[in-house]
């Protein structure tokens, strides 16, 4: 990397800030550097007065810039997340200096309640943003000004990015990566980083896969990874049953008990959230949505899209475009 071609990229901490928040962005892009950006990111984490920050792990972290004396151009302005984000939105010399630093900036983004800082500074005012989910109700009732919208990973508005926190920083990076050096350069970040790359920004940030208690009996996890990695499959309950070698009573009994549902509605869940994001994150017409995800006709689709969420599949996909 040519240090007087690369592009610069600010971090923006504070006492109090989440290391993931800083970790996984930074690292995509030093990443894309070792492995051929040109031209490169060069990253400096800066913060009020240059003070070093203790994150809230406890490590402790050296400041490269003294934030009001950052002058030149920039070419990527992040504002980092933390149980410090209260602190940092209030002092009015941080946000006087994001928004002196964002007229200078291709493009600024935040990760996490770094949200609150960047509203602080008025640089989402008018604009649709996300944080992270538990925080997103507050953003909303303190900045009405602000467009909040808890569901996305990432939302891009124009040149202003949010994402929702922790590793949702790490799927911004590549978004970056992508924008500015293609998409083979941002999947081989991904590989060397053990990433998963096609997390479009309107993913959920809240999966059913997450919020579902983890199987505690073998056979309910092997029958759940099944019904994840073949929602095209023909998953009734007496097919399942048949394939794992228990009946379809002892099945629906262990489901019931470990998971507090039964095995055609884990189904039916599965499939509907593979729906969700095959809507939003391909193009793909609803009959070839319907048949990936086991639906069979777009009508079966419709139906169950309208039972589940209230909505048809087009409508949601317009919606979240």
């Amino acid at each position: 990397m040519e240090a007087d071609n690369a592009r610069r990229v600010l971090v923006v901490a504070y006492e109090g800030a989440e290391l993931l928040d800083i970790a996984c962005p930074t690292d995509v892009l030093d990443a894309a550097n070792r492995l051929g950006a040109r031209p490169g990111y060069r990253i400096e984490l800066a913060t009020l007065g240059g003070a070093a920050v203790r994150c809230s792990s406890g490590l402790v972290l050296t400041a490269q810039q003294r934030l009001e004396l950052v002058t030149g151009s920039l070419d990527t302005v992040i504002v980092i997340g933390g149980w410090g984000h209260e602190n940092a939105a209030a002092d009015h010399r941080m946000t006087t200096h994001l928004r002196r630093l964002a007229a200078c900036s291709r493009r600024v983004a935040s990760v996490c309640t770094g949200a609150f800082v960047l509203a602080a500074a008025g640089l989402l005012n008018g604009r649709r943003a996300t944080t992270h989910w538990a925080f997103a109700e507050r953003l909303a009732e303190t900045y009405p000004a602000v467009h909040v919208d808890a569901g996305p990973i990432f939302v891009r508005e124009g040149e202003v990015y949010t994402a929702a926190g922790v590793t949702s920083g790490l799927d911004l990076a590549l978004s970056f990566v992508t924008d500015d050096h293609g998409p083979e350069l941002a999947r081989a970040v991904a590989r060397s980083l053990i990433a998963y790359l096609q997390r479009p920004g309107d993913q959920d940030q809240v999966s059913m896969f997450l919020t579902a208690p983890t199987p505690e009996k073998d056979l309910v996890r092997s029958v759940t990874a099944y019904v994840e990695a073949n929602p095209a499959e023909d998953l009734g309950v007496a097919a399942l049953a048949k394939r794992f070698g228990h009946s379809a009573r002892h099945l629906t009994r262990l489901f019931s008990e470990h998971l507090d549902t039964s095995p055609s509605r884990y189904v039916r869940t599965v499939r509907s959230e593979l729906a969700c994001r095959l809507l939003v994150g391909t193009g793909l017409p609803l009959a070839a949505v319907a048949r990936r995800c086991g639906f069979g006709s777009t009508e079966t689709l419709r139906k169950t899209f309208v039972d589940q969420y209230g909505t048809s599949p087009s409508a949601y996909r317009k919606l979240r475009a």
